[in-house]
């Protein structure tokens, strides 16, 4: 693996920290973003030198998307719904970088289960494993539907890492039907938190089991 793809490895760890302890939305979406880009690159490397031009192309397709047009839609969700910060989510922040320590080690411990081979990447692995562990946990843990979208771009990030490292033979069809899911997923997704910020004024998830509060409000 090149100095690059260890450099943009590294530098989608610290992403995966900020995701965990960052409150300020437009930061945090610009960093899955970042890290959609950086993973894309590691897989131009990888299979250009292994597979060929064909999946180096697919590798530029999924930087633009993971990169640019799923993370627009979030961005231009965020503006509809006018919200900066995720506030009291389920889990405080400093216990969301104790996970997230905690899921970067099971990540270093899951990869050192890959048999050796060619085309296996432990690092890869590690780092794949703990991004999905990242998005995962920002599914369950933040109050905000936007910080949920988000984590199903990061838990979806994962993935598609840990499939560079164990089947970097991965036919086309098959990767473009995972970006394909994953914008259909966030494009109900934008719908979705547009609808729930008319009716009820807010995107607490929380918030939203208790409808029968509303009129009570509206009336006091």
């Amino acid at each position: 693996m090149s100095a690059l793809a260890l450099l943009a490895l590294t530098v989608v760890v610290l992403v995966n920290f900020r995701l965990l302890g960052g409150s300020r939305m437009v930061p945090i979406i610009r960093g899955g973003a970042l890290q959609g880009v950086l993973l894309a690159g590691v897989a131009f490397a990888l299979r250009f030198e292994h597979v060929g031009a064909e999946s180096a192309a697919l590798a530029i397709l999924t930087a633009a998307i993971k990169g640019f047009l799923l993370p627009g839609l979030l961005l231009r969700a965020l503006r509809q719904v006018e919200i900066r910060r995720e506030v009291e989510p389920f889990v405080g922040y400093n216990l969301s970088l104790l996970f997230g320590a905690l899921a970067l080690g099971a990540g270093v411990l899951v990869s050192q289960r890959f048999a050796p081979g060619e085309g296996v990447q432990p690092l890869l692995a590690s780092v794949g494993v703990f991004t999905l562990l990242t998005g995962l946990f920002l599914v369950v843990t933040r109050r905000k539907a936007i910080t949920q979208a988000l984590g199903y771009l990061v838990f979806e990030n994962g993935i598609y890492a840990i499939g560079l490292c164990v089947a970097p033979e991965q036919p086309l069809l098959v990767e473009l039907g995972i970006l394909l899911d994953v914008l259909v997923a966030v494009f109900v997704m934008g719908i979705i938190i547009f609808h729930i910020q008319r009716d009820f004024s807010h995107i607490d998830v929380d918030a939203l089991e208790t409808p029968s509060e509303r009129p009570r409000e509206a009336g006091a």
